[in-house]
């Protein structure tokens, strides 16, 4: 894919960095021209030096061809000129970080695909890092209607030596819970479960739950035997 970054800033180059590890090809747009000689030398993308909401600049680094962009300067007005020109130019995925709540439905009428509310995504994680200090990760879907985290099962705990389907109908697992994620092993891939996977002692489950029942799910799943 081609992606187009809008800010070669700390999350700019980090995310070009990130896009290029997973082979796709990049290119940022900077007011900076310092910001843009590091991109070039340190990442190796293609940078333009202007602003990312000129449309002389955006058609030097070829929006009308991009798979996506991302639109992280420095404000949310200018995120949001740089996602309505990309709609214009018909960019099919249009990523924005939001710096404010109030720009959630400009940005939506102005065709981006995905809003990330950066504050509150750093706020979120450090409450579930305090909240949930058992879970390795946690994300929220469909604006917190539901949760995915990742979960140690410990050695001594009910679960090990059950299968996934023995667990789920356990009348004490709570309902609307399903384990959707297995990994045996740190060193082994995450692999779908099926209801005769058997939970083994130090492995991790990849879980999906509802609101508030986070706790009880992690109980459950590592109470450990009388």
């Amino acid at each position: 894919m081609y992606v187009l970054i809008g800010g070669a800033g700390l999350i700019g180059v980090s995310l070009a960095q990130r896009l290029i590890d997973l082979g796709h090809t990049v290119a940022v747009i900077d007011v900076n021209p310092a910001a843009c000689r590091y991109a070039r030398e340190q990442l190796g993308v293609i940078a333009f030096e202007g602003s990312a909401v000129s449309t002389e600049v955006l058609l030097e680094a070829g929006i009308r061809k991009a798979d996506a962009i991302a639109a992280v300067l420095r404000s949310d007005a200018l995120n949001l000129a740089m996602a309505t020109l990309a709609k214009h130019y018909g960019v099919p995925n249009i990523l924005v970080r939001m710096r404010h709540k109030d720009f959630a439905e400009p940005y939506r009428l102005a065709g981006a695909t995905h809003v990330v509310n950066a504050i509150e995504l750093a706020v979120s994680t450090m409450v579930n890092v305090i909240e949930y200090p058992e879970v390795e990760s946690m994300m929220h879907f469909e604006q917190g209607q539901i949760e995915v985290f990742k979960l140690a099962i410990p050695a001594n705990c009910n679960v090990v030596g059950r299968s996934v389907a023995e667990v789920a109908q356990d009348s004490r697992f709570p309902k609307g819970s399903l384990i959707i994620g297995y990994q045996p092993h740190a060193h082994m891939d995450l692999a779908i479960p099926n209801g005769s996977t058997i939970l083994e002692p130090g492995s991790t489950v990849l879980m999906v739950t509802k609101p508030g029942f986070m706790h009880e799910v992690i109980d459950f799943m590592q109470k450990c035997a009388e």
